[in-house]
């Protein structure tokens, strides 16, 4: 067991897991580096949910949270790319418009070459291959991602596949990404672990630390095998709810009396990629038992005895019984308590290897650092999944 300071109860669902995951984490790091991170322990520990608070400010912030890995493949997902860019091109849709008509293209990847077809227009096949699109998308259409259309002119994809098909035509072609929605957190992992080198390299500690308590809500966050899964909030198997159950109300009962914490230095990432999936894929791994072991329980139980009503904020909640809750997680065993104790590794590891990656820079603790608050602005458009309402 561990007992620490300066924690709070949870203003929301989660707060108080992420926040105790930041600040154990900072103990896993060496020497060189713990005295800047518990410096700003407070930073890191206050701003772990910086990520949940702008959730519906863009829509392309909750996709970072979770993937729906099993809407694609079952573990360990051979078929889903690892390469961020090849999962998008892989799943997206070629519309071509040429005038009033608006067409999709039928695309295949068959042997290291990607083909292009459609009947329409007199019909043609374009290909190209699939090593050279890829770079050219990099290249071209990455740039795009935070964009709302994608375009392409019939200038760009002549002088991509060597035709004057598309300027003859006088078509353009949009690019609709139907992979991301499904989430896309184990890629973010990645873009986020270079980012902190990034910021390492350059010595910007105000960037490093933001980071660093971003990054930790993240790699939390992958390890909740809730965000694996289509059915996140149990709602395809009469479960709703279960995902604060499992993430939430178990550590908010039992974390701080009965957990150990203490999960010892952090490591050396040799391979940050296998490294991420490897979350993804041991979360995944628990999937059934979160999900099978609350159905098989709440049948041993009356209604009246699984839910009880307590005051939050000001308001008057449902939620699970303490009661239920020890049910609960004495059935799934250390489950809990494991991933949260990989999350605190993980965190610190992966700090850890962006220092070491960055040639190990010496950062000055004798100046204090300010990071910039900037105001979040919620965006009516963006919906939510379920079980942030």
């Amino acid at each position: 067991m561990v007992c620490f300071t300066s924690m709070t109860k949870p203003e929301a669902w989660g707060f108080y897991g992420h926040r105790l995951i930041n600040r154990m984490a900072v103990f896993t790091l060496p020497a060189e580096l713990i005295g800047f991170y518990k410096k700003h322990i407070e930073y890191m520990t206050a701003h772990a949910v910086d990520p949940d608070m702008r959730r519906y400010a863009t829509k392309h912030e909750g996709v970072r949270h979770y993937i729906d890995i099993d809407h694609w493949d079952v573990i360990p997902f051979p078929n889903v790319p690892r390469d961020f860019e090849e999962a998008i091109i892989k799943h997206c849709k070629i519309k071509f418009i040429a005038g009033s008509d608006s067409l999709y293209f039928e695309k295949q990847i068959i042997n290291d070459s990607i083909f292009l077809s459609t009947q329409h227009l007199g019909g043609i096949t374009l290909a190209i291959d699939y090593a050279t699109f890829v770079k050219y998308w990099k290249k071209v259409i990455k740039p795009m991602y935070y964009e709302d259309e994608w375009r392409l002119s019939g200038y760009d994809l002549d002088e991509l596949f060597g035709t004057t098909y598309f300027q003859k035509n006088k078509i353009d072609v949009l690019i609709e990404d139907h992979f991301s929605q499904y989430g896309i957190v184990p890629y973010h992992l990645e873009a986020t672990q270079q980012k902190l080198t990034r910021a390492f390299e350059n010595k910007d500690k105000t960037a490093i630390i933001r980071i660093s308590a971003e990054f930790g809500h993240y790699i939390g966050d992958a390890h909740v095998p809730l965000h694996t899964t289509s059915n996140y909030n149990g709602q395809m198997t009469d479960q709703v709810g279960i995902h604060a159950f499992w993430e939430s109300r178990i550590p908010e009962l039992f974390a701080e009396r009965e957990y150990d914490f203490f999960v010892g230095k952090a490591d050396y990432i040799e391979n940050p990629r296998d490294y991420f999936w490897n979350i993804v894929i041991k979360a995944h791994s628990h999937l059934d038992s979160v999900l099978k072991v609350e159905k098989r329980l709440s049948k041993t139980f009356n209604s009246d005895l699984q839910y009880c009503y307590d005051e939050r904020l000001g308001q008057t909640i449902r939620i699970q019984c303490p009661e239920y809750t020890r049910a609960y997680t004495d059935a799934l065993g250390t489950m809990v308590e494991e991933q949260m104790r990989s999350s605190i590794h993980a965190i610190g590891s992966c700090i850890y290897t962006a220092w070491v990656n960055a040639g190990q820079p010496i950062l000055d603790i004798s100046e204090p650092i300010i990071v910039k608050e900037e105001p979040i602005i919620q965006d009516n458009k963006v919906k939510a999944r379920a079980h942030d309402n």
